[in-house]
């Protein structure tokens, strides 16, 4: 999918947006309902203020995706999404993510769009997701998505009113193994309660506009047995080089979670990731990681959230320098109301190599300590 039927997606988004929502109906019947009823607004804003007890002369956190400030307080997000939602063979729909901020837009931006392709650089605006949906009355409804949309891989989110990660901070898989947003075309079909499937078709990691003649593809596949065990296998799969056919990047990974009470959850996600070529000729790049998630309420306010991982970049490609990085980090949430959520975040960074900053030497360890205040509705 190029840029030349993106657009086109836009303009029916817009159009969305003033006209209402499109229905396949006699022009002669009145509607049930205004369409401005069958369109939602939310908003969502996360900020935070982390402190890196290596007091690195950067100011920087290294390898971290969000939170790379330090000791500098920071609105991460800003996010307001204008949807109409789709749920019957048949339907219409459109969603919107507008979102501002000093640290989401800057690091999701896709390449292209608002972010620029030769210098790389993006700034505190972004159009986070704009796609449209229909609907196809196949079998039991066919889902198709066009547009930008947020990636499919991954365990962890990136954060809005409509989900966030347990964690204040995200772990290296999130931020180094996986793209972010995806601009094409994704399909959805579920062929039972138990068991759905995604196909999607797109320009590449991040790119809005594509950086080659390529496309990339991707796959998941969703299992429920029970309403407390689910799992997905994801992959994605596509030349990512600029001006580039040949070497396909890979990434298959396995994501999973078992609820073994109301307030108790463990989930795990495990990847791995291959590109040819991309370390030099006949020289491969390969990268693996897992990450371990337990999450322990205690009250309907209060819960404590435990995470640790490592992340194999042994050639390089991904962090920019030949690592294994590990990390442990513990969350404390407190749901102040349903529209009020205060988390900390303590977190503790190793590498197998000198890569964090002080005011002195490199060192293999780096210790942060976040607030996380979110604001949603």
């Amino acid at each position: 999918m190029s840029s030349r039927f993106f657009w086109p997606c836009t303009a029916i988004a817009a159009f969305c947006l003033m006209a209402g929502p499109l229905a396949a109906q006699d022009a002669t019947q009145i509607p049930k309902k205004p369409w401005y009823k069958a369109v939602s607004f939310n908003a969502f804003v996360s900020a935070t203020y982390s402190y890196n007890f290596n007091r690195p002369a950067t100011h920087l956190n290294a390898f971290r995706v969000f939170d790379f400030r330090d000791d500098r307080p920071k609105v991460d997000v800003a996010e307001l999404v204008v949807q109409k939602p789709v749920s019957q063979p048949g339907d219409w729909g459109y969603r919107t993510d507008i979102t501002a901020g000093q640290s989401v837009p800057r690091i999701a931006a896709s390449n292209g769009l608002f972010r620029n392709d030769e210098t790389g650089e993006a700034g505190d605006f972004d159009i986070h997701q704009l796609f449209v949906s229909y609907i196809a009355p196949v079998g039991k409804g066919l889902r198709l998505d066009a547009g930008k949309y947020v990636t499919h891989m991954g365990y962890e989110v990136i954060e809005g009113y409509d989900g966030w990660n347990d964690n204040a901070t995200h772990s290296f898989l999130f931020g180094y193994a996986i793209p972010f947003t995806q601009t094409g075309l994704r399909l959805t079909y579920p062929f039972s309660g138990k068991f759905s499937a995604q196909f999607h078709v797109f320009n590449g990691w991040d790119d809005f506009d594509d950086s080659n003649s390529a496309k990339s593809v991707g796959l998941q596949l969703a299992f429920t047995p029970t309403p407390a065990l689910s799992f997905n296998i994801n992959s994605v799969y596509g030349a990512e080089e600029k001006n580039n056919n040949r070497d396909p990047r890979q990434v298959w990974e396995l994501t999973g979670s078992w609820k073994g009470t109301s307030r108790t959850s463990f989930s795990i996600n495990y990847l791995y990731g291959h590109e040819p070529d991309v370390v030099g000729p006949g020289q491969n790049g390969n990268w693996t990681g897992f990450a371990g998630y337990f999450r322990r309420g205690f009250t309907d306010r209060f819960a404590l959230c435990l995470r640790g991982e490592f992340f194999d970049d042994r050639d390089g490609v991904r962090t920019g320098v030949a690592q294994g990085l590990e990390e442990v980090t513990l969350t404390p949430e407190f749901r102040i109301t349903k529209h009020v959520v205060v988390r900390g975040d303590l977190r503790a960074d190793f590498s197998n190599a000198d890569v964090f900053a002080t005011q002195g030497l490199d060192v293999a360890y780096q210790r942060t300590a976040l607030i996380n205040l979110i604001l949603v509705y």
